[in-house]
């Protein structure tokens, strides 16, 4: 019996199998955990239908997270098959490709600033408020994804690095607004994986080489990785945390000076 028997889980995020979103499914799906998917547009509707075959799972709903009508309407269609459910993932970000490059200050519009918060960062209040009637009242937990741009400065990730430190900040907020609801909230923060999400940055793969050689472990992290540590979080094994930022990174957030 996996350590997710008997819970449910509603999977926002994923896109393809080598998202991050997918690596997470996977592993709660692995644990026991009942899941639930949604996707963004209907050119991605058949993709994550046929993942969520691969976990067991008919329950795929629309939702645009930029839309409160569409979350809205999100929570009124999982009702009719979940009267409550346990865990929320949140794997969902978005910055103008023309913004996550090059300088910052250059770079960066007040239109782009506004989406990429917007997106990436309130859309996990938006869910969260909407999901609250069906999480809260019994153990439950809300997970979302971050990355150490958030905190140190990274080329080429400009405002996205100002939008998941809000996403950050949101968590701890969100925690203690929740928290005598039954419902706990963290973050992961993951290292770089070749997803598709981030493709859109720039000098990808430099980051990627850079990290393998200089991170305590001497490689990079992958998306079942993550999903492991994502699925411990939302368990009961972890009751006893809310409110963190967890590092799944082999270890570089720790490194200040590579080696010489």
């Amino acid at each position: 019996m996996g350590f997710l028997e008997n819970k449910k889980a509603l999977i926002i995020g994923v896109a393809s199998n080598r998202s991050i979103a997918w690596g997470i499914a996977q592993a709660m799906h692995q644990q026991g955990a009942e899941l639930a998917f949604t996707y963004q547009n209907d050119r991605l509707q058949s993709r994550v239908e046929k993942m969520a075959q691969d976990c067991s799972s008919s329950i795929v709903l629309p939702c645009d997270v930029a839309s409160d009508d569409n979350i809205s309407a999100l929570f009124t269609q999982l009702g009719e098959h979940w009267s409550e459910f346990d865990i929320l993932v949140h794997s969902v970000a978005f910055a103008p490709k023309e913004e996550l490059e090059g300088d910052f200050v250059e770079r960066t519009t007040r239109a782009g600033s506004m989406m990429a918060h917007d997106i990436s960062s309130y859309s996990l209040t938006a869910l969260a408020k909407a999901a609250r009637p069906m999480l809260q009242g019994h153990a439950s937990a809300i997970l979302s994804l971050s990355y150490l741009g958030a905190e140190k400065a990274m080329p080429n990730y400009n405002v996205m690095g100002l939008a998941k430190a809000s996403l950050e900040a949101n968590t701890r907020y969100m925690a203690y607004a929740l928290g005598p609801d039954g419902i706990r909230v963290n973050c992961i923060s993951a290292g770089p994986i070749r997803t598709l999400a981030a493709a859109g940055i720039g000098d990808f793969r430099k980051m990627l080489e850079h990290v393998e050689q200089n991170a305590p472990l001497r490689k990079n992290v992958t998306i079942e990785e993550v999903g492991n540590a994502a699925a411990f979080l939302c368990s009961d094994l972890a009751s006893g945390i809310t409110g963190e930022v967890t590092y799944v990174d082999a270890g570089y957030n720790i490194v200040g000076m590579s080696g010489y």
